[in-house]
């Protein structure tokens, strides 16, 4: 095929990916326009310099050549602060320091010094350094973003990266034929190079989407399993993790430990709520969540149940460890007051304990003990944490003796 033909099919390409990308513009959210914008752009540029390259016999090769390949330059420097946008890195100039360097020696090269091998060897490295900067950074997000796409867009810039090298080493080693320009198509790599370097503002903005798409379903299935005002799990996620660690939990035994729960209640919520306002009392929640959830271990799910109310799933405890996880969970609300401008408080939370017992049929069995647990608490006086009674055949005491705390 003629390199010429090749330029051409490409630039039409990515000018209709950007037209598509562009019309999906008002349908993404507010976070990610800033990125899509970015990647739009840069396909854009992607095709005028293909459309250089098409035209370049039409003014003189000089300036045609090199201003197309610092538009490539460009082009893959804005696809790198795309993704930065989107994995919401902060935004800095410095990005473009090397396709100034790479550009400013194309024309170098071209213009002031002819050299074809330098000039091939300078842009190699150029779109070496900025590939591999996105490839990078593609990388660090593997276990923040685990989505296919992002594995697809990883492999499509590697495997970019890979042709660049084997495109430099054969102008190295081949060195460059007298009178060679980069229209003629009797050689392969002239046909191959703008094939390949097509492939990210054609193939990558098709993976980019899908990392857009995956992006949205992901924050959908979040706001659907997540409070809105805390950030913890909401009470659908909760009954939905109980039945299905009660259910994988296995039958009771006394041998090994089993579920248990911790149901925590604000003390005296509804009198911040009165005396100072709804709003701080939802600051007062996102604290006390805050407390909650970084108290908490890696099996540990907290979550929101309703109003002041939390609960804690515990994995693998006895009634002791209960005691002493929902003792942990306390202290660490109760360590530092609240805080909201100007104001302080001290706030406290009663928390009521329970771990699976034979008479529990299910999750709701546990929890409605840890809530008698919890009114115990209260009535005991508040800011303390009581173990839900556990009673079975064969004599296991009652695990109902208090965790003693003034009340403050």
């Amino acid at each position: 095929m003629d390199p010429k033909t090749v330029y051409l099919i490409a630039a039409l390409m990515m000018l209709a990916n950007g037209g598509v990308l562009g019309l999906m513009h008002g349908d993404l959210p507010h976070s990610l326009r800033p990125s899509a914008v970015s990647w739009r752009v840069s396909t854009l540029v992607h095709a005028c310099g293909c459309l250089l390259f098409l035209v370049q016999d039409l003014a003189p090769r000089a300036v045609m050549l090199p201003l197309g390949n610092a538009l490539f330059v460009l082009g893959f420097t804005g696809y790198w602060r795309a993704l930065r946008q989107f994995y919401g890195a902060p935004d800095s100039p410095w990005i473009w320091l090397p396709a100034i360097a790479g550009g400013g020696g194309v024309f170098w090269y071209n213009l002031v010094q002819p050299d074809m091998a330098a000039r091939v060897a300078v842009l190699t490295l150029t779109w070496l350094f900025i590939l591999g900067a996105c490839v990078w950074h593609l990388h660090s997000q593997k276990r923040r973003a685990r989505a296919s796409s992002r594995r697809v867009m990883t492999g499509l810039f590697v495997g970019v990266m890979v042709f660049m090298l084997l495109r430099l080493a054969y102008f190295l080693i081949a060195g460059v034929p007298p009178g060679y320009r980069v229209s003629d198509g009797a050689y392969w790599i002239n046909v191959a190079s703008p094939l390949v370097v097509a492939a990210i503002p054609v193939i990558g903005t098709t993976a980019f989407l899908l990392m857009c798409s995956e992006r949205i379903r992901r924050q959908w299935e979040r706001a659907a399993s997540t409070d809105y005002l805390t950030g913890l799990a909401n009470r659908r996620t909760l009954a939905d993790t109980g039945e299905r660690r009660f259910a994988a939990g296995g039958g009771f035994s006394e041998a090994r430990p089993g579920m248990g729960v911790a149901l925590v209640d604000i003390d005296h919520f509804k009198q911040v709520n009165d005396r100072y306002g709804h709003a701080i009392g939802d600051v007062a929640l996102k604290q006390v969540a805050e407390r909650l959830e970084a108290a908490c271990r890696e099996t540990e799910l907290p979550a929101r149940q309703g109003g002041e109310e939390f609960v804690v799933l515990f994995e693998a405890v006895d009634a002791a460890g209960a005691r002493a996880a929902g003792e942990r969970l306390r202290q660490a609300v109760a360590a530092q007051p609240f805080m909201a401008g100007e104001l302080k408080l001290a706030i406290t939370v009663s928390i009521g304990v329970a771990v699976r017992a034979p008479g529990d049929a299910g999750f709701d069995d546990l929890l409605r003990r840890a809530d008698a647990a919890l009114y115990a608490a209260k009535a005991a006086g508040r800011n303390r944490v009581e173990c839900a009674a556990l009673e079975i055949e064969g004599g296991i005491p009652n695990y109902r003796e208090p965790v003693q705390h003034p009340t403050p």
